[in-house]
């Protein structure tokens, strides 16, 4: 463990590996208290937090807790299945649904190493003969990696990965890491900077130019990416205590991604792949739409019958996704990458990794026993996520709008690893963390579904109150935005501004005319990117959007400023959302409202300067042979 001589000690202290930080008097740290938080340091990473850094432990459910003052110790009050404001839909019968996952279960053990065989064989032979029949009609490189991973995640099923894992460590101690120790630890930032300026100015300036991607408009992005970063470490709350691995890190990280998604035929194959299967959802609500009204509904362009149906369908997957682990899994793997490479504590690699699946609100429901606990720095972080990227449950309903689904799945996870570096930058830590060399995801056991049918009947509930309040939102955002233009227009009739007229889209356009140059939009189209970026920031992102696909102002933006202002309007990162943010962890946590509310502005704005650096990198990384599909 680290210690911490400079900062003084404290009786029967558990303390974490963390350096040069405050130590911190939580009484969840002290060892005596332990017996109070088996979601912690009752499990494996626990035990050995900092030997085995990549472990993600999951956590049994977690009751709601209340101190009891007579008996001196915590009473558990047990939450019902009928709250149907919580998304828990009718009575269940619990027994009966336990016994017969138990029935079930017996035979699985019973007969699972047949079931995976079988399983492997399946693929095997399907894999075989698409290889043999389409291998020069299709493309082979999808399906070659789905039977790869179903392949590698039945091995890893019977092999330990322990196996894999601990000579491929050793290998890593004994070639990159002995290099690594041979350098002196006084050059190891200045030459980790060094490396990743030149992976920038190589992949900016070396590729040719052809139409609109010039060197000169790339430099002029990577410029703005300069400016952002030096902005962020000037105004940040303690420049001294900013730790460089974890922003020269992400914002490699950021580069690394987008080259791979913007640059490589295997990465866009990847990508274009996941924007087909989430195109190909649409098409699956469609049928529900038919059957509730006739084949002529799906056609029409309405926003109520394209988008709507999506989304509830959409989140009602999610939802049975998350019941049986899909969802965990995916969010353990990684917050272990975002924590080994980044070296965040285990709540923000937790909170990250988890934000562009379930989005701001639901990501921070993941550590809620942790909230109370987590320190400034940390509740900066976890609202910055939140405000960097989109939720899946409503990245479906971008797509449907005819948004490049490319440009918005990987901004996704593009903005990720960019928050995580920006919010170090802007509020680095210096407080003593409890998840410090520590990854653990609490399984929430309080609106934990029966079954299968009950997830998803829970999730189709949460979806239509998700559609419901996008809806309402529009509707009233659009009709005010209306009424400010007619005030505006009236107002500045009597100056005689009747060319342009004075709405406020024209006033955001102009205020945020410099961000879009600093993205490296063409001269001649500044004007309207920046309109849509201080609608996205002022009223939310999903009026930007829409305005970007429907006014002809924007439908005749060229290619590249149509990517970047996608790009840039990827993100919760308003108004709106602060408010938002701010409701959830003050319902969590409503001891640390106060702390909530005074890092919550500092958050938005690197929320909004994250989603803004994924803008900048696609415009250093823009080639004409992806604008076509920005029009998709």
């Amino acid at each position: 463990m680290g210690s911490h001589e400079n900062q003084g000690s404290l009786p029967g202290h558990n303390t974490s590996p963390q350096e040069g930080v405050i130590l911190n008097p939580d009484p969840v740290l002290n060892v005596a208290n332990e017996h109070h938080h088996g979601h912690l340091h009752h499990g494996g990473a626990a035990a050995n937090p900092v030997n085995h850094p990549d472990e993600v432990v999951y956590s049994n459910p977690t009751p709601n807790k209340s101190f009891d003052k007579e008996t001196g110790d915590y009473a558990t009050n047990e939450k019902s299945f009928t709250d149907e404001e919580s998304g828990n839909v009718g009575h269940i019968a619990v027994e009966e649904a336990t016994g017969r996952k138990h029935f079930i279960s017996h035979y699985y053990r019973k007969f699972r190493p047949f079931v995976h065989i079988f399983i492997w064989l399946l693929f095997t032979a399907w894999w075989i003969v698409g290889l043999v029949r389409f291998r020069h009609t299709k493309n082979w490189l999808i399906p070659f990696l789905l039977y790869l991973a179903i392949t590698l995640r039945i091995i890893f099923l019977w092999l330990p990965v322990n196996y894999v894992w601990n000579p491929v460590k050793l290998v890593w101690h004994h070639t990159a890491f002995r290099i690594y120790e041979m350098i002196p630890k006084v050059l190891h930032k200045p030459l980790a900077a060094t490396v990743t300026v030149g992976v920038f100015l190589i992949g900016t300036m070396v590729p040719a130019e052809s139409g609109e991607n010039t060197r000169a408009s790339r430099a002029q992005a990577l410029f703005g990416l300069v400016v952002m970063i030096a902005a962020m470490t000037a105004t940040s709350r303690n420049m001294r205590l900013i730790p460089w691995h974890t922003v020269i890190g992400g914002m490699l990280t950021q580069f690394i991604i987008a080259i791979f998604v913007l640059r490589s035929q295997a990465g866009y194959d990847i990508f274009n792949f996941i924007s087909t299967l989430a195109r190909t959802l649409l098409g699956f609500a469609d049928q529900g739409v038919v059957f509730l009204t006739d084949d002529t509904v799906p056609q029409k362009s309405w926003f109520l019958t394209g988008v709507v149906p999506p989304i509830i369908f959409f989140v009602a997957l999610v939802a049975l996704c998350y019941h049986v682990g899909l969802i965990q899994w995916f969010v353990g793997k990684f917050a272990a990458f975002f924590f080994w490479t980044l070296r965040v504590s285990g709540a923000e690699a937790v909170v990250a990794a988890a934000t562009p699946f379930i989005g701001q609100g639901e990501s921070a429901m993941l550590i809620r026993p942790f909230v109370p606990h987590l320190t400034l720095a940390e509740l900066h972080q976890v609202m910055t996520c939140g405000f960097a990227t989109i939720a899946g449950s409503v990245l479906v309903a971008y797509i449907g709008l005819g948004l490049n689904p490319q440009a918005l799945v990987s901004s996704c996870i593009m903005s990720i690893p960019a928050s995580l570096a920006i919010s170090k930058m802007r509020y680095p830590e210096a407080e003593e963390s409890i998840t410090s060399g520590r990854v653990v995801i609490p399984e929430d056991g309080e609106e934990r579904a029966a079954n299968a049918l009950h997830a998803f009947a829970n999730g189709a509930w949460l979806g239509l109150k998700i559609a419901g309040m996008i809806i309402s939102t529009l509707l009233c955002i659009i009709a005010f935005v209306g009424l400010i233009n007619g005030l505006l227009t009236w107002w500045g009739g009597y100056w005689g501004a009747e060319d342009p007229v004075i709405t406020l889209q024209l006033i955001l356009g102009y205020l945020f005319y410099p961000v879009a140059w600093l993205l490296g939009v063409p001269k001649n189209e500044l004007l309207q990117v920046g309109e849509l970026i201080g609608q996205k920031i002022i009223i939310n992102e999903f009026y930007a959007f829409n305005n970007l696909r429907t006014d002809p102002r924007y439908l005749a933006l060229s290619g590249r400023a149509t990517l970047i202002a996608t790009y840039a309007c990827c993100g919760f990162g308003n108004v709106g959302s602060l408010g938002t943010q701010i409701g959830v962890l003050s319902q969590i946590a409503p001891g640390r409202a106060g702390d909530v509310s005074k890092v919550a502005i500092s958050a938005l704005l690197a929320g909004i300067v994250s989603t803004l650096t994924s803008a900048a990198v696609a415009g250093m990384l823009y080639t004409d042979a992806i604008g076509p599909a920005t029009h998709s």
